[in-house]
């Protein structure tokens, strides 16, 4: 092929609204390979950046291999983690082999992304976008130190973040301009073709890479393994869609039941989804289906598709464009005026993260909600807002409340260290996305919640006896 048709090729892929060159250039002539660099999305399938990846290398006439480090230092990662994690990443390998890709794991310490592009001979990096900070730092670092294009792919939203433009601020001001563009990207396309690239991979011999037969992190002395893996949950995109199919089927008891902590009735994806195990647009287009094929489910379907694109997709926004997401530095001048005007107000009790880690409070209800955080590595969505609110009540101030609740949020959950985290914390405890509330003490103009109306919502004897405390027997999870 002529190289001023291939370069014409090739900027066309590249002006995808999901694409961000990071490092322009012509791919390395000499390169043998495209090299899909993984990170947020650990999927083999239905993966716009492994997709286009695909259709880069048919354009040069050359195989793909995706790349994962193992980083053992990743922020606020633990065994429960890594666990999670592996589970996910056998799944990515078996996938990739259908479709002929390679894929080659490096465990830390020799896990240098930089150092795999030059052994594989890449001719051009594509990798995944990801708004988190210590993401974005690597990225860079990245693009600095190789001589090779590399460009982002934004696969984990439905509306590429960048076409927002800025920071919004609530529900109602994204919410129309996501649905200005759904009709575009929300459907069927090349993203999730799944299509094998027409030249299969073939391991260089000598190439190094790691078994994922073997514990990724047993060679990681600094690991924290005080947090358990969690039997109840496994990792991979063959969970994730077992599990979409079952919230599919049952789709028409949404609506109904979301706010219903003891019956399990939302999609339970979160985890995977954070994990990258599946994409939201796969998420969207089967519950679409599922609308299509029972229109009694319209109305839970479409709830659950709000939260799935408008709230999700909030999140992230706030934290590709908010700093200070993850501290309470990130509340609105509204929010601030009202916290420096209780900020002296009389707390009592007050709890040490220590008692509350250990659930050990006055309040039976928030203690299911922390037992169930910690051995189950979940929580149901409604409760991690009372879950939350408590903390700020309980705590010194709004930034040793905000800290706790993210070093608790990040250290057990296995949806921790995600924008909806952080983004439902920042709702919770500084009223970020919301409105002001009447006054009152501690809280000021920031919505507050009590006890005795969470729990009459519900039933919450079923959910306390569910998540009882360690050594006693407990009710399993609905999936």
């Amino acid at each position: 092929m002529p190289a001023q048709e291939l370069s014409s090729a090739l900027k066309n892929f590249s002006q995808d609204p999901r694409v961000t060159l990071r490092r322009a250039g012509v791919p390395n002539p000499d390169g043998r390979c495209v090299v899909y660099w993984m990170q947020r999305a650990q999927r083999g399938r239905d993966n716009a950046a492994l997709n286009l990846a695909v259709q880069i290398a048919d354009e040069l006439g050359l195989p793909v291999v995706t790349y994962f480090a193992g980083i053992s230092n990743f922020p606020h990662a633990n065994l429960r983690h890594y666990h999670f994690l592996q589970q996910g990443l056998l799944d990515v390998e078996n996938d990739l082999a259908e479709r002929g890709i390679g894929f080659v794991l490096r465990n830390a310490p020799e896990c240098s992304p930089v150092q795999f592009f030059a052994d594989a001979h890449a001719a051009i990096v594509i990798g995944d976008e990801n708004p988190l900070r210590a993401m974005e730092r690597w990225r860079s670092m990245v693009a600095k130190n190789i001589e090779v294009p590399y460009w982002t792919i934004d696969t984990d939203v439905i509306v590429p973040s960048k076409l927002l433009e800025k920071a919004q601020y609530a529900a109602r001001t994204i919410r129309p301009r996501l649905k200005k563009f759904l009709p575009e990207f929300l459907h069927l396309v090349k993203s999730i073709d799944n299509s094998a690239p027409a030249k299969e991979w073939q391991q260089p011999r000598g190439l190094r890479h790691d078994k994922l037969s073997i514990d990724m992190t047993k060679q990681w002395p600094d690991l924290d393994r005080s947090v358990l893996p969690v039997d109840e949950w496994n990792g991979g995109s063959g969970a994730a869609y077992k599990r979409l199919h079952l919230f599919t089927k049952n789709l028409g008891n949404y609506d109904r039941e979301r706010n219903h902590p003891e019956t399990d009735g939302t999609s339970m994806l979160s985890p995977f989804l954070h994990f990258g195990h599946i994409g939201p647009l796969t998420i969207a287009l089967a519950v679409r289906k599922a609308i299509q094929t029972n229109p009694a489910a319209k109305v839970s379907g479409e709830a659950y598709l709000d939260q799935l694109i408008t709230w999700r997709e909030l999140c992230i926004n706030f934290v590709k464009y908010e700093p200070n997401y993850d501290t309470a530095a990130c509340a609105d001048p509204w929010a601030k005026v009202t916290i420096g005007e209780h900020a002296r107000d009389e707390r009592s009790p007050l709890y040490s993260l220590e008692q509350l880690e250990r659930a050990e409070t006055y309040d039976e209800l928030w203690n299911a909600s922390q037992r169930q955080m910690v051995y189950r590595g979940w929580m149901h969505n409604y409760m991690r807002m009372y879950w939350a609110k408590k903390i700020l009540e309980w705590s010194p101030s709004v930034d040793v409340a905000f800290e706790r609740a993210v070093h608790l949020n990040d250290r057990y959950f296995l949806d921790g260290r995600d924008p909806n985290g952080y983004g439902s914390i920042a709702w919770a405890l500084v009223g970020k996305f919301d409105r002001a509330w009447g006054e009152r003490p501690i809280f000021g103009k920031i919505r507050y919640m009590s006890g005795a109306s969470t729990g009459r919502k519900f039933d919450s004897k079923k959910y306390i006896a569910q998540n009882p405390p360690a050594g006693k027997p407990a009710e399993p999870l609905l999936f």
